[in-house]
């Protein structure tokens, strides 16, 4: 990356800096390749946190089907984190996962993990498994709250033979033939996935995320205390694809201990670990065994850290500091905390980040844990919270005795619960993604880059002032 007619001595963040355009030798935004060049087999540069309000196994195997890679969150129980590694693994590829409820659930039920959407449903099955039939998440807008969902079966069973759909283009062309918009995909009777029209579409764009077995891939995150060793081995065997070790300051000698027991069980994985912002902490952490390196102290949207401690660093600074570092030493970065539109992502990766990590933004989307919540206004929205809140504490030490407990509570820090609400148009961490890596093909195409290598290598950035920043934003009104 290179700067742009005058540089600062100040520290910067996203909003502080743009890309220039060069002169690009790119026709085509799909001549780009996304994947990051950080060890992990993605193929898109975007990781989901492993905070609890965002990451659990349904986004993580959403995210992995598109590319990405979703890290589990340490709060949960060992044997919680094993059977949601497993259940990823055995999700399908490139169709959906099912919805699969049962004829005796209610609407009110189903739409508190769905809303009335076109190219989404639900599929019943009875206790056995049997497929019973299927609806469309839009045929539940228009029901009563306690109507039986086996009540709303009527018609013949529409449904996808997994011979007819052995392919993404053929499922989309069948689709459109029979006039489907949502359908379940049936193999000798058992619903092995859902498709809708835009999901096989994006089954040809985006290459899956998978392990030498053909599986889906996912990461798990472990803290710095207890049996840290043990706990790494037992994600291992599950199927671990990539072990991130986690908490707020990462620059101390707690995270270089755990860090350096797990390296020596060489378990064939991605290590990352973090958080730091600075190249002593970049090369502190590889030292010790890391080949990924956390970077963000205080960005994020649930994050109070900066205010309540005075902790932390401009995120674009941290990420173009960390990353020269890191690069010179043979390991990569994540960026950590701080988007808030696809154009802070591709800033990110010029900075030199191989992968952006997402939090907040991804918490309000249909595939995230937590079930959907209404306005009187009719909006849905989901529960948040930073993992150093009072609600994150009591969820992680709820088993702890009554005094200490408390005085954990009393140490908390973040936000313990924000609406983020679900954008309408865009209510899946798919439709998401698809901004955000149509923004950065864009980006790369600006820069005459094919891969984050060279974007990282030829990104021309400039300093901007806030009123520059203002006028890049899109007017929502007409003036």
């Amino acid at each position: 990356m290179r700067f742009y007619g005058n540089t600062s001595g100040d520290d910067l963040t996203y909003s502080d800096v743009f890309l220039v355009p060069s002169r690009s030798t790119v026709t085509s935004r799909l001549e780009v390749d996304l994947a990051p060049d950080d060890g992990t087999g993605a193929t898109v540069p975007v990781v989901s946190a492993n905070m609890n309000s965002v990451t659990g196994p349904v986004l993580a195997a959403t995210l992995a089907r598109r590319g990405g890679l979703g890290v589990l969150p340490q709060d949960m129980p060992l044997q919680d984190l094993d059977a949601a590694i497993r259940w990823v693994k055995d999700q399908p590829t490139w169709f959906d996962t099912p919805l699969r409820l049962a004829a005796h659930d209610t609407v009110s039920t189903a739409l508190s993990l769905l809303p009335a959407l076109t190219g989404h449903g639900v599929v019943l099955e009875d206790d056995d498994g049997r497929y019973l039939g299927c609806i469309a998440a839009t045929r539940l807008g228009s029901a009563l709250p306690d109507a039986r969902l086996g009540d709303l079966l009527h018609g013949p069973l529409t449904s996808l033979e997994l011979e007819d759909v052995d392919d993404p283009r053929a499922a989309f062309d069948v689709m459109v033939a029979a006039e489907l918009d949502f359908a379940p995909v049936v193999q000798h009777g058992r619903v092995v996935g859902t498709l809708s029209r835009k999901s096989a579409l994006r089954s040809t764009l985006y290459t899956a995320a998978v392990d030498r077995k053909g599986r889906l891939k996912v990461a798990a995150a472990l803290g710095i205390n207890g049996d840290v060793a043990g706990k790494a081995k037992a994600l291992a065997e599950a199927g671990v694809d990539t072990l991130v070790l986690d908490t707020a300051h990462g620059h101390q000698d707690g995270m270089l201990r755990a860090l350096e027991k797990v390296a020596a069980l060489q378990l064939g994985v991605p290590l990352v670990a973090g958080n730091v912002v600075t190249p002593d902490g970049v090369r502190d952490l590889v030292g010790a065994g890391a080949d990924v390196v956390k970077v963000g102290v205080g960005p994020g949207a649930m994050c109070t850290t900066r205010m309540m401690t005075a902790v932390g660093r401009p995120q674009f600074s941290a990420v173009l500091e960390t990353a020269e570092t890191a690069l010179g030493i043979g390991a990569r970065v994540w960026a950590d905390g701080g988007v808030r539109y696809p154009r802070d992502v591709a800033l990110a990766l010029a900075a030199g980040a191989s992968s952006v990590m997402i939090g907040s933004w991804f918490a309000g989307t249909i595939e995230a844990p937590g079930q959907l919540e209404r306005e009187p206004d009719g909006r849905l929205y989901k529960q948040s919270w930073g993992m150093a809140s009072t609600k994150a504490v009591q969820e992680r030490f709820g088993r702890l005795d009554p005094y200490e407990l408390a005085r954990k509570e009393l140490f908390a820090e973040g936000i313990s619960s924000s609406r983020i609400y679900l954008d309408p148009h865009r209510p899946s961490v798919e439709d998401l993604l698809d901004m955000i890596t149509s923004g950065l093909r864009s980006s790369f195409t600006y820069a005459g880059a094919r891969t984050v290598a060279e974007f990282r290598e030829r990104a021309l950035v400039g300093l901007q002032s806030a009123a520059g920043y203002e006028e890049g934003k899109a007017l929502p009104v007409s003036w």
